[in-house]
């Protein structure tokens, strides 16, 4: 099964731009300990997975009643900012949910990745 991993916010982790060098050097062991847990864990492969750029860099399209607009930023109604993405294929959530302890403490969302056929 494919699960989409969301690093949704900071949660309990400062703002990247207020982390010192050791703390940056700290979260990337820990993005790194969370790839090894995966490839070492049978059934798990990350497929996919990227940082994002900040909000004020996103852009947001929208069609209403067949009309297009572009805009500079993110998404309105978005609370958080989405910093970045895993693809993960994996036996289960719970197994999902095992592996990400690994990340830092951000907030996240999981979502099963579904088949439309």
């Amino acid at each position: 099964m494919k699960y989409l991993v969301l690093l949704m916010a900071d949660g309990e982790v400062p703002a990247w731009s207020e982390h010192t060098d050791e703390q940056k050097e700290s979260v990337f062991g820990q993005f790194e300990a969370f790839g090894a847990a995966c490839a070492e864990r049978d059934g798990v492969a990350i497929l996919a997975g990227e940082a994002l750029g900040s909000a004020d860099t996103a852009t947001t399209t929208r069609t209403r009643g067949g009309e297009r607009t572009v805009t500079d930023g993110p998404f309105a109604e978005a609370v958080e900012q989405l910093g970045g993405f895993y693809l993960l294929e994996a036996p289960d959530l719970d197994v999902v949910l095992e592996l990400t302890t690994l990340l830092p403490a951000y907030d996240l969302q999981i979502s099963p990745v579904i088949d439309p056929s």
